[in-house]
C-alpha cells in the first residue's frame, strides 16, 4: 500500500485505532486532476530525450512489502515505483533509500520517546529494504543493477538496465556507532542523510517533534558525533544529504565538509515558508560546496495550503483548545509544544483528524514543481539543481503520479524553454558531477577498501 502523501509529516506514536478511525487516512487518494496536455511536438521531443539521456530521481522509498505477491518488482503494480513503470517512463535510475522509522508503537503506557524496541525495529526496516534491493538485482539481472560509482551508473544506462543508487536516511537507528557508516558504505551506500522528523544524537532536525520531547536546535546543530560523521563520510566518499536538517546543522556541515553536499529532496523556502524548506542562504551554501539541490515533487512543500484547508485546521485546533495556526509548519504536522503533555489517545485523535483534513487538499502540479526549479536555477544556477519525486513517502503531483509519468516532467521543462542540455543536467548530469567530486575527495585508503 502506498503511503498517503501527508503521512510523511509524522510517522510515529499514533494509536492504531485512532488511525483507522480517521476514515480513509490510510488510503491513497487518486485525485481527479487531468494529466497535463502538451503539444504533440513537445511530447515527441520529451519522449526522444528520455530515451537517450541519463535520468536520475534522487529520492524513492521502497515499501517494506515490495517484491512480495501483488507487489512484484517487475510488474506494473499499484505503487508509485516498480521496474515496469521505470521502463515506461524511461527513468535511468534512482536513489532507493535504506530507511528505518517505525510507524506505530502501541501500548497503554507508550513513552514519549523511542524505546530500545523502536531502535531495533528501525534497524530491522533498514535490513529489510537492503534485502529487497539485493533481491531485485539477484532476480532481475538483465533489468537492474547497483551503481557504486558514476561510471557504473552510466554503464548500466548504456546496457538498458535500471541503475540503483543506495542512499540512507536518518542516523537514529545507528545509535552512537560511527563504524556503521563504514559497514553501510561497504554494502553500497553512497549517500547519507542525518535526519528525518525528530532530532537524533547526531543532528537537529528541521522538524523537531514535541511528542518526543524534542525542542528546536537542541544540539545547536550538529553534535560532536555528527561533526565526526561529516569527516568520516568525506573520507568514505559518501555524499552528505542535508535535506531535513535544521538550518544550523546544514550550515555546520557546509563549513566542515571538504566535498560537495546535496539536498536530496527539498524545495526553496520561497515557495512555502516552513523550516523543512531551504532558505536562500542554504541554497547558496549548497552551491558554494559544489553540490546540488534536488527539487522534490511534494505538494505541501511546493504550494501553500489553501485558505479552505487552513480554516478547517483552525476549527479543529479550536476543538482541542489550541490557538489559531501561527504558521504553515504547524499546519503540516502536530508541532505545538503543549502536545508533549497530552495523553497518547488525545494526541492520536488530534493527529488523525489533522491528516484527514490534509488529505483533502488537491495536489500541487507540474507547474508548481517547475516554478520551484525556475526559482532555484535563478538563485544558484543551472549546474546546481536536480529533480526528486519522494515517491512512496508522500511525493506525487498532478501529472507526475508515479515513475511511468517521468516524461511529463521533461515536457514541462521543454515547454518552459529549457534546452535539452540543461534538462539533461537537471535530470542527472549535475548529481553525477557532484558524486564524482565527492569520490575524488575521499581518503584513498578508505574509498579503495569498499
Amino acid at each position: 500500500m502506498t503511503r498517503p502523501r501527508w503521512k510523511k509529516a509524522l510517522c510515529i506514536g499514533l494509536p492504531l485505532a485512532a488511525l483507522l478511525a480517521a476514515g480513509g487516512y490510510l488510503a491513497w487518494e487518486r485525485w481527479l486532476d487531468p494529466t497535463p496536455s502538451y503539444p504533440h511536438a513537445v511530447m515527441k521531443q520529451a519522449q526522444a530525450l528520455q530515451e537517450r539521456m541519463v535520468s536520475f530521481d534522487s529520492h524513492i522509498t521502497l515499501p517494506l512489502d515490495f517484491g512480495t505477491h501483488g507487489q512484484e518488482a517487475d510488474k506494473d503494480g499499484d505503487g508509485q515505483f516498480d521496474l515496469a513503470k521505470a521502463a515506461k517512463g524511461r527513468l535511468s535510475g534512482a536513489a532507493l533509500t535504506i530507511f528505518g522509522w517505525p510507524e506505530i508503537w502501541n501500548g497503554p503506557n507508550a513513552p514519549h520517546h523511542p524505546t530500545a524496541g523502536f531502535v531495533e525495529e528501525a534497524r530491522n526496516q533498514q535490513e529489510v529494504r537492503y534485502k529487497i534491493i539485493s533481491g531485485m538485482v539477484r532476480d532481475f539481472p538483465n533489468q537492474v543493477g547497483i551503481a557504486y560509482t558514476p561510471d557504473d551508473f552510466r554503464r548500466l544506462h548504456g546496457e538498458g538496465k535500471f541503475a540503483i543508487f543506495i542512499s540512507m536516511l536518518n542516523a537514529y537507528p545507528l545509535g552512537h556507532n560511527l563504524g556503521l557508516l563504514d559497514t553501510w558504505a561497504a554494502r553500497g551506500m553512497r549517500m547519507f542523510g542525518f535526519n528525518y522528523i525528530g532530532n537524533n544524537d547526531w543532528s537537529d532536525s528541521s522538524r523537531p517533534l514535541p511528542f518526543l520531547n524534542d525542542s528546536p536546535d537542541a544540539l545547536g546543530g550538529l553534535s560532536e558525533l555528527g561533526k565526526q560523521a561529516v569527516q568520516r563520510l568525506n573520507d568514505l566518499g559518501v555524499i552528505i544529504d542535508v535535506s531535513q536538517m535544521s538550518s544550523r546543522a546544514l550550515e555546520q556541515v557546509s563549513q566542515l565538509s571538504r566535498a560537495p553536499i546535496v539536498a536530496s529532496h527539498s524545495v526553496p523556502r520561497a515557495m512555502v515558508d516552513i523550516p523543512r524548506n531551504l532558505s536562500d542562504r542554504e541554497l547558496q551554501l549548497i552551491k558554494n560546496s559544489g553540490g546540488v539541490v534536488q527539487i522534490v515533487g511534494f505538494s505541501g512543500y511546493l504550494r501553500p495550503l489553501s485558505q479552505k484547508t487552513q480554516d478547517k485546521l483552525n476549527t479543529l485546533r479550536a476543538q482541542f483548545d489550541l490557538p489559531p495556526l501561527p504558521n504553515l509548519a504547524m499546519a503540516l504536522m502536530p508541532g505545538d509544544p503543549i502536545i508533549a503533555a497530552w495523553p497518547e489517545q488525545r494526541f492520536g485523535s488530534y493527529a488523525s483528524q489533522l491528516y484527514a483534513i490534509l488529505e483533502e487538499e488537491p495536489k500541487a502540479t507540474l507547474k508548481d514543481l517547475v516554478d520551484a526549479i525556475d526559482y532555484t536555477v535563478r538563485k544558484i544556477g543551472i549546474d546546481h539543481v536536480g529533480i526528486a519525486s519522494d515517491f512512496n513517502e508522500g511525493g506525487g503531483l498532478a501529472g507526475w503520479e508515479d515513475v511511468s509519468q517521468t516524461r511529463n516532467v521533461t515536457a514541462e521543462l521543454i515547454q518552459r524553454g529549457y534546452s535539452e542540455a540543461d534538462i539533461a543536467k537537471l535530470w542527472g548530469g549535475n548529481f553525477l558531477r557532484a558524486w564524482a567530486m565527492v569520490e575524488k575527495a575521499a581518503a584513498p585508503s578508505l574509498s579503495s577498501s569498499r
